[in-house]
């Protein structure tokens, strides 16, 4: 795909003003990194306060019935009926064999008061399949709308309540997986949960395509804002342990041996009404076959994506996300190994351009979670 057949985001003006480097990512031209680097974003964002760009998500508002939620449970193996207004939930939509098709953000609209709609944040290159999957699961019981002209901002790190807070009372109102609706005059509507892909405290702001720019900049001029691109949030996201889908998790990964057991609701393992329960159900009492893990290379060197992992000469798995991660300071690695091979402080070789390079098993995250819970 050529420059001229990518998508803009509502911010694509602004990033060009401030002077970003643009890749593309996801089927639109996005933001690597700015002037300070990958490095000085990362840990200003640790700091102080990131602005990232995150319109190339999907935003997909459903409209049903009463039975709405029970439906759309069915999908998924989270407890989403017991949801309540205002509440976020991550969870997974599977395909039959417990496969994991996207990692997806649920929220229930804090105005809704009948459980009849659902809002959900979706990874970009999949947004169009994630529709149609789940248009076909509730089987023409509900409307399901890919939401245009939207944008979506994602303000993260420990100031980022105080940059909110002079626009909103969402850092008031809000604590971690919680969302609610304001009016901004001169802004419109918005859409705000306390969510993020950091591991920092954070917000994400659905609003107006038209009036993204506008406020983006109007955040930007609170103390200690600024732009960080797609390089720092990848490098955020992995020292937070936090998957990327195409990467850590797809159709070939199940919740277990992913390490999101978490997400299946306790009610579900018992009624099982999602697709993959068989599957999944033999994994949560036997264990899978291998697991997800944190790896730290005790050498300079950095085991990408792809880099084989082995013990005495056998491989046993892969890296499937790789780095430098700015805030330990070192190269960290997350990837799939056989569950015998899982126990922290297990050694293992990592195989880098020929080398074998020694490492060991940690425990994720890399650096401590700060949710405001």
């Amino acid at each position: 795909m050529n420059e001229t057949q990518l998508k803009h985001t509502p911010l694509f003006d602004l990033h060009h003003r401030l002077g970003a480097t643009m890749v593309p990512f996801a089927g639109y031209q996005m933001p690597l990194h700015y002037a300070p680097g990958i490095l000085n974003e990362h840990l200003h964002t640790r700091s102080a306060t990131g602005l990232f760009d995150v319109s190339h998500m999907g935003t997909i508002l459903i409209n049903g019935d009463a039975d709405l939620y029970e439906s759309f449970e069915r999908l998924v193996p989270g407890d989403i009926q017991e949801l309540q207004p205002g509440a976020v939930r991550y969870s997974l939509l599977l395909n039959e064999r417990g496969g994991i098709i996207d990692d997806i953000m649920v929220m229930r609209p804090a105005s809704d008061t009948e459980r009849r709609q659902l809002l959900l944040i979706v990874n970009a290159a999949g947004k169009q399949r994630d529709v149609e999957h789940i248009r076909s699961g509730l089987n023409g019981k509900a409307s399901v709308e890919l939401l245009q002209d939207q944008a979506l901002l994602s303000l993260q790190g420990p100031a980022a309540a105080d940059a909110l807070a002079h626009y909103c009372a969402a850092p008031d109102r809000l604590k971690f997986m919680q969302c609610a609706e304001f009016t901004l005059k001169g802004y419109g509507g918005l859409t705000v949960s306390r969510t993020g892909y950091t591991g920092e405290d954070g917000f994400e702001i659905s609003l107006a395509a038209a009036q993204a720019e506008a406020f983006a900049c109007a955040l930007l001029d609170r103390p200690g804002v600024r732009m960080a691109g797609l390089g720092a949030r990848d490098s955020l996201r992995l020292e937070a342990g936090l998957p990327l889908y195409g990467n850590d998790i797809d159709e070939s990964t199940t919740p277990v041996d992913a390490g999101l057991a978490w997400v299946i609701g306790k009610r579900r393992r018992v009624g099982g009404d999602f697709p993959g329960f068989s599957i999944i159900r033999h994994e949560l009492a036997e264990g899978p076959a291998r697991r997800r893990v944190g790896i730290r290379p005790n050498d300079k060197a950095i085991a990408r994506a792809g880099t084989e992992i082995q013990s005495s000469g056998r491989s046993i798995g892969n890296v499937t996300s790789g780095g430098f991660g700015p805030s330990v300071p070192g190269p960290i690695a997350m990837g799939y190994v056989e569950t015998a091979f899982a126990a922290v402080g297990t050694p293992v070789d990592l195989i880098v351009r020929g080398r074998s390079l020694p490492g060991q098993v940690v425990n994720l995250p890399f650096v401590p979670h700060r949710y405001v819970r």
